[in-house]
């Protein structure tokens, strides 16, 4: 059993041409750009900054921002030069499966399972929640959930997921124009959250611009389960703000920026690659960032810091209200419901595309790889997806694994960037189009960084993300190693060896027999 076997990059690039499971290319640098930016700004741009800000780093949010931009940058582009390198979809599992081996390549493409289909399934919640609002500020009193014997079915998230599961079913390029226009929309509501912000700034709330670190409320054993990983190994009491506040809120705010690497997972479908990838993904992620760091220089300046932490679940909406104008509500609301349409949608592409890559080489059932002749989408395996998105999303409590995004997505880049380095080892004649700068070390200082952050995550975040890890492994075992397309062609080219070894061992030994009989 060779758990350490790799898949060359030109198998993955021929079996993206296999009949039947063969995806089209139709994206351009636009429809990425504006991808990266609808899976990335979300309800959350409205949301994580204040809960950063009033829990973790105050008015030095606006660094939590800029580190976990910086961090997902320098990951990106390692996802840019594997992506230039191995035009296929998949994304990070491909890259690792090109480079580390079936085993790794498996425990990184189900993280991603994890993560998109996490993080699908808690937006989609969330999205029939804020709908509840909307209706409730024109006057119409619309619960989220409705009662069936006895359990609540969140209908909102039956909703989106149907809908956008159609779209990806009638083909990637609808689904781009449909959420470019949604885009476009929760930009201009983004744009005007900022401006009408920055009219309520007080410069006195800036300061301290880095609160000095305090020790949190001890609540016992469930305290310790909340604190951060790296302050449970190093022994340090749980405690908020100062630089390591800075930090943790840079672990929270993660979560903006998940869905660049989702971006990469539709390289397969791209025009031009080469070029398309690079320019789609860092122009996206620029504005992105740029966005998030006014919207937090806004909130932090409307209100101090302290007021935030006083509210139970502190969002954008509170800042406005702290100010007298609660007119902003109606927005910020609409933008958050528009905001969450579009990430749903790339969130539900970027599930697919993995377990197609996945299912591809065997190690999910082959039947899930087939694509539809017409339209050349993945159209059994997008309803199957977004049938048990949905079903997570209305019938469980899933907000409880938020955390569990992070740390799948930041796993995934933890790996890319050190497989950058052995992708160059071993493959030292490909020349792709994008190449991280300053030869090893970027990619180690984006694998560090990825690694710090993630530790900086809750206790329970790794406890749970240990049993999901526990979980796939049984899976990858008992079914994926065994059923491994590269693992047939292994066993076919060793039967072929001891077929050909054994016909020449018994004309050796045929050649003995005569010249026994001889003598």
């Amino acid at each position: 059993m060779n758990l350490l076997r790799t898949k060359s990059i030109e198998q993955s690039i021929a079996d993206a041409d296999e009949p039947g499971r063969k995806l089209k290319r139709s994206l351009s640098t636009w429809d990425l750009m504006i991808m990266g930016v609808a899976v990335a700004v979300g309800a959350g741009i409205f949301s994580v900054g204040a809960k950063a800000a009033a829990n973790f780093a105050g008015p030095a949010v606006t660094l939590s921002f800029a580190i976990a931009a910086v961090t997902c940058a320098l990951a990106i582009m390692c996802y840019a030069e594997f992506a230039t390198a191995i035009p296929v979809a998949g994304s990070a599992y491909v890259f690792t499966y090109a480079t580390m081996g079936e085993l790794l390549a498996w425990i990184i493409g189900w993280n991603l399972i994890l993560e998109l289909f996490t993080a699908a399934a808690v937006i989609a919640k969330y999205w029939g929640i804020y709908l509840s609002k909307v209706f409730a500020l024109t006057g119409a009193d619309i619960p989220p959930a409705i009662s069936l014997g006895g359990v609540d079915l969140y209908w909102g998230a039956f909703l989106i997921v149907a809908i956008f599961t159609v779209l990806l079913v009638l083909g990637t390029k609808l689904s781009a124009r449909v959420g470019n226009i949604f885009t476009m929309i929760k930009i201009g509501v983004v744009l005007f959250v900022i401006v009408a912000g920055f009219t309520y700034v007080k410069v006195e709330n800036y300061t301290p611009f880095v609160p000095a670190a305090e020790p949190t409320a001890s609540t016992g054993g469930a305290d310790v389960l909340k604190q951060s990983f790296f302050g449970f190994l190093t022994g340090a009491a749980p405690a908020q703000y100062g630089t390591l506040g800075i930090f943790a809120g840079a672990a929270l705010v993660f979560f903006a920026f998940i869905g660049f690497d989702v971006v990469a997972t539709s390289a397969e479908e791209v025009k031009n690659p080469q070029k398309t990838l690079p320019r789609g993904i860092f122009g996206g992620l620029a504005l992105v960032t740029l966005l998030y760091i006014l919207v937090s220089l806004a909130l932090t300046g409307m209100v101090s810091y302290t007021q935030l932490a006083e509210a139970k679940s502190p969002t954008l909406t509170t800042a406005f209200e702290a100010v007298g104008d609660t007119s902003a509500a109606k927005v910020i609301a609409f933008g958050s419901l528009v905001g969450l349409t579009t990430v749903i949608m790339v969130l539900l592409m970027g599930l697919s595309r993995v377990v197609l890559a996945m299912s591809r080489d065997g190690l999910l059932p082959r039947a899930l790889s087939k694509t539809s002749e017409k339209r050349s989408t993945p159209a059994r395996l997008q309803i199957i997806c977004g049938a048990a998105v949905a079903l997570v999303a209305g019938l469980t409590n899933v907000d409880l694994l938020e955390e569990m995004i992070n740390i799948g997505t930041l796993s995934a880049f933890v790996v890319v960037s050190l497989g950058i380095l052995v992708l160059r080892k071993k493959r030292p004649d490909l020349k792709p189009a994008f190449r991280v700068p300053f030869g090893k070390v970027l990619p180690v200082v984006s694998a560090v960084l990825c690694l710090y952050l993630m530790t900086n995550l809750a206790v329970e975040t790794w406890i749970f993300f240990a049993i999901w890890l526990v979980i796939g492994l049984a899976i990858y075992f008992a079914y994926g190693q065994r059923h491994s397309r590269l693992n047939e062609r292994f066993a076919d080219a060793n039967a072929a060896v001891n077929s050909r070894t054994g016909t020449a061992e018994a004309a050796d030994a045929s050649d003995d027999e005569d010249e026994l009989s001889r003598t």
